[in-house]
Order: structure tokens, then C-alpha cells, then sequence
């Protein structure tokens, strides 16, 4: 039996539709299984990673986790059921911020997902550590804009990154839970091109048959309307991030297609999948 955390939010989800497709046995662990929506046949589990008591039973019989956390949770007492519970492997999904080797991380995003992934190697389970930094699903939050004009309006129009599909995270993650060979490996999973934040919006519009633009915004105003409502420390961290690829292209390895033996999805792919979502 395969267990998903976060099975009902992007990559957790994929994921576990994934695994069920193949044929492997999976349980969604999930706070609210009336509301899970997820394919017939897959076992929901009603349990919550910061009560240790509604873990047990959502571990009995699970040989491998894929550990898909909210930013900020505490992996701790799920480690610790796990390793009670006679769990053998772990599959941690991360951040392409961490910096092996570093003493402390640059930003919180990277300090956070690096404490983690400590925390796994360390528990005495088997363990696959997946790192990725900027998702294609990103652009949903295009979907906003969309609806009132053919503007996009975003700072660093000219970041670069090499956004993945989350299909293909949810491939590899079939692969590493179920596959031989992937013990003790961290992986950094990237889409199949460099698209500055400008081609993905010709592109989505290409999908969409609407002729959009993209106009660059200043970052100091819109990091300082975020910053109202949600973590300032995070959104610091991650306009840094995104201000360092302006002017560079992004990695592109073939670390999926390696491990899955199909090529990455490529930015098209996703905005044809998406396009209803705008």
C-alpha cells in the first residue's frame, strides 16, 4: 500500500491518480475525505499530520509515503509513525532552493525544505528526495487577470524557468515509490525548456487563441500588496529567487525522462491541458 500526504491539493493529487492508474494500491490521506474527489478505488484515510493519534491506523499495512507538505508543517510525528508503523521507504517532494552542502540556506524557502529533507535522511527509513522550483501550474494564478483582459501584468517578465508539468512530478514519484534504484538519491526535476515568464504568456495565448500581452511591474509595490496576505518572509524568498534567473536560462536536465523513459512535457502540453482553467 502506497500513502499520499496532501492528497487533495496540486502534485499530492496527481500523484495519487497516478498510482491508481497503474494498478498500485494507494490511500489519500486527507482531513476532509467527503471532499476529496478523487478516482473510485482509491482508500481515503481521515487523519491530520499534526494529531499523532489519527495516524496509526492510516499507516497499517503502508510500505512507502510520498510526503507532500504544506510550506511551514512539521514533518515530525508522521516520521516518527512511519518508522512505528514499519514504513520502509520515504519519497520527500522539495524545493530546487535548497543548496547542498550549505550551513544555512540562502532564503526560508530553502531553509525550510532542507530541514525537512534532514529530517527524513534521518529517520531511518528509506528515502528519495525530489526537488523542484518553479511548477507550471504557477500560471494559474494568470487566471485572475484573464478574466477581465488580455493583459497579463506580472514583475520579472524576463525571469527564466524551466517550468514542469505536474504530471511528470506525479511519474516520477510513481517511479521512485515503486521502482528499484532510486534509495538515497535527490533528484532535481525540471520541464524540457527555458521560457522567460513573457513566452509562457505567448504561449498560454496560443493555447487560449487570444492575442495576449504581458506588461512588467515594478516588484517593490506588488511585493508589498502580497505581503498583506501572506508571509513576507516566503514572498521575499521567492521574488529573490525569481529576480536571480532575469537575464539567465534556467536549468533543463533530463532527470524525467531518465526515470520515467518518456520525455518532459513541454509548456504547451500543460497550457492545451489548462486551458479550461482560464
Amino acid at each position: 500500500m502506497y500513502l499520499v500526504t496532501g492528497a487533495t491539493a496540486h502534485f499530492g493529487r496527481q500523484a495519487v491518480e497516478a498510482l491508481h492508474a497503474a494498478g498500485h494500491p494507494v490511500r489519500a490521506l486527507t482531513r476532509n475525505p467527503e471532499q476529496a474527489g478523487l478516482p473510485q478505488g482509491v482508500e481515503l484515510a481521515q487523519a491530520d499530520l499534526t494529531k499523532p493519534e489519527t495516524l496509526p491506523a492510516a499507516l497499517e499495512g503502508v510500505s512507502a509515503i510520498l510526503l507532500v507538505l504544506q510550506y511551514g508543517m512539521d514533518p515530525a510525528t508522521l516520521l516518527t509513525a512511519a518508522r512505528e508503523a514499519g514504513v520502509a521507504r520515504i519519497v520527500f517532494l522539495s524545493s530546487g532552493a535548497v543548496v547542498d552542502g550549505a550551513d544555512a540556506q540562502p532564503d526560508v524557502i530553502a531553509q525550510y525544505h532542507g530541514d525537512v529533507e534532514r529530517a527524513v535522511r534521518d529517520s531511518g527509513l528509506e528515502w528519495t528526495v525530489l526537488r523542484l522550483l518553479f511548477p507550471a501550474i504557477n500560471s494559474l494564478t494568470f487566471a485572475m487577470q484573464l478574466a477581465g483582459g488580455d493583459v497579463i501584468r506580472a514583475p520579472y517578465i524576463d525571469a527564466a524557468f524551466s517550468a514542469i508539468h505536474e504530471l511528470d512530478v506525479a511519474d516520477v514519484a510513481v517511479a521512485t515509490l515503486t521502482g528499484p534504484g532510486h534509495i538515497g538519491q535527490t533528484y532535481s526535476l525540471t520541464g524540457p525548456e527555458s521560457l522567460t515568464q513573457a513566452d509562457q504568456v505567448r504561449i498560454l495565448g496560443q493555447a487560449l487563441c487570444r492575442p495576449l500581452t504581458v506588461e512588467d511591474l515594478d516588484p517593490k509595490p506588488v511585493l508589498e500588496q502580497m505581503s498583506a496576505f501572506m508571509d513576507q518572509a516566503f514572498l521575499g524568498a521567492l521574488f529573490a529567487l525569481m529576480a536571480a534567473t532575469v537575464g539567465k536560462p534556467a536549468e533543463v536536465n533530463d532527470t524525467v525522462e531518465r526515470i520515467t523513459g518518456h520525455p518532459a512535457r513541454t509548456y504547451a502540453q500543460w497550457a492545451a491541458d489548462h486551458a479550461a482553467d482560464f
